[in-house]
């Protein structure tokens, strides 16, 4: 059975290249049906965050990719990671090293007078003396001295790297508390990985971990190492760019369903599709046609493919979303009539809030470059005598509103822009907005002549 995992630190926010990280795994455990776990790295007490493990969980809430089984904390595995230490001492897998701070820099700086790489050089791996007092030690793994360390990456390919690159690294520190490669090793063996996906930021940890992998005779998953996501220039991804809080997204207006549509091409394609359903991902994703190369942010993509599935929305789910936004809009016998007339041009529920709120909330002012291109000329008398047609007509659907504009052009033989650009401005404050006939159907004819008459109110 195919498992997989996500293994976020709770040192910061989740953001967008982790999340893609995340439904990549998800998709393939969900497309082979088998199970996708998540679990804390929480080793570094220091850095730790509550508010940042929470804010990771509320993430994946938020989009809906759900996790089985308990969520793993290796702040809570300690005692299982010192039993592995323990074994590969007693083994002679491992041994205590005494090297003091300043063994280490002198070291140092002798190898980079050489020009070689700085490198622990083995010194403590068969000693048998006296070690120096004061010296707490650390426990490091005996690695191959020679041959290759190699594995088939599923995006890189095959992946060779000499032994002799891989030094005595170090699997618990002075204190005790063991190290990441380690730790990440026993979990992705013990709670059964069969694919690890990850940023290939992690790649050269790899070797580490196949060490730790062989050494404690634990099976070895499949790797596929995802290219990083960069800027639209094709530099690092900054949070100026999007490398913000995935819950930022949720923020600014965004549908998780689109922004795991965003993510899901961001290193991987089937065929020209560009919209993709989360069963659809699911149907067809395979990590193994996961790109190898980078892929750059784009915001446009991003925004076109939230206004779709804006506009592809029910009106249960939006009238849902918006609450959040400050719009109730559930009592409202217009509601879906309202959201026809705004949802086009809408990118992102902030603006759809927006646009619904400029139609429901009547004009405080006007705006003062519109106003001057539309209260002019026969401005006031083209809408007193507009607003007494509409008495007349009391109009009671959208086509009705709409052949009383054409029966005021008609009349005053004006064009449309006559009343169109007075009528918006007295509606609405400004020039934006949704179709005259729909927003006066929205408002009723009570609330349209209250607003014109205001407008009238006001032009000098």
């Amino acid at each position: 059975m195919t498992v997989t995992r996500f293994a976020p630190s709770p040192t910061g926010y989740l953001h967008i290249g982790g999340l893609r990280t995340a439904l990549f795994s998800w998709l393939t455990a969900q497309h082979d049906k088998g199970e996708f776990l998540l679990r804390i790295e929480d080793t570094d007490m220091a850095r730790n965050s509550e508010e940042a493990k929470d804010a990771i969980l509320k993430a994946f809430e938020w989009v809906g990719m759900s996790h089985d089984g308990e969520v793993v904390y290796q702040s809570k595995r300690f005692s299982l990671y010192t039993k592995y230490i323990n074994q590969l001492l007693a083994e002679g897998k491992a041994y205590k090293c005494y090297m003091s701070k300043e063994e280490l820099s002198i070291l140092r700086e002798e190898q980079m007078a050489k020009k070689e790489r700085t490198r622990y050089d083995g010194r403590y791996r068969d000693f048998e003396g006296t070690a120096q007092e004061g010296v707490e030690p650390v426990i490091r793994i005996k690695a191959p001295q020679e041959g290759t360390i190699s594995f088939k990456d599923g995006v890189k390919g095959e992946i060779n790297i000499a032994s002799s690159e891989v030094d005595d690294f170090v699997i618990a520190r002075a204190d005790g508390s063991p190290t990441y490669n380690f730790v990440v090793a026993i979990d992705d063996a013990l709670m059964g990985l069969t694919q690890v996906i990850r940023g290939d930021d992690h790649l050269y940890n790899t070797p580490k971990q196949i060490v730790v992998y062989e050494a404690l005779g634990l099976n070895i998953p499949d790797f596929y190492h995802v290219a990083m996501i960069n800027n639209e220039q094709g530099k690092k991804l900054s949070k100026r760019d999007g490398a913000t809080d995935v819950m930022d997204y949720k923020t600014m207006g965004y549908l998780p369903e689109a922004l795991l549509n965003f993510l899901v091409r961001l290193g991987w394609s089937h065929g020209d599709q560009e919209i993709f359903s989360l069963a659809e991902m699911i149907a067809l994703f395979e990590p193994q046609n996961i790109n190898k190369s980078s892929s750059n942010y784009n915001l446009d993509k991003l925004l076109w493919l939230n206004a779709y599935y804006i506009k592809n929305s029910s009106d249960e789910a939006l009238i849902s979303l918006l609450k959040d936004f400050g719009v109730d809009l559930t009592a409202n016998p217009k509601a879906s009539v309202l959201l026809n007339a705004t949802k086009e041009r809408a990118k992102t529920l902030v603006e759809l809030s927006a646009q619904i709120k400029l139609i429901a909330i009547a004009p405080t002012a006007y705006d003062e470059k519109s106003t001057k291109k539309a209260f002019k000329g026969e401005a006031k008398a083209i809408l007193s005598t507009f607003a007494d047609m509409l008495m007349l007509a009391s109009p009671t659907s959208k086509e009705a509103y709409h052949s009383v504009m054409e029966k005021i052009v008609a009349e005053k033989e004006i064009g449309f822009g006559k009343i169109g650009m007075p009528l918006r401005v007295s509606l609405l404050g400004s020039m934006t907005g949704s179709g005259l006939d729909e927003i006066m159907f929205i408002l009723g004819v009570e609330e349209t002549i209250a607003r014109i008459d205001k407008a009238i109110a006001s032009i000098g």
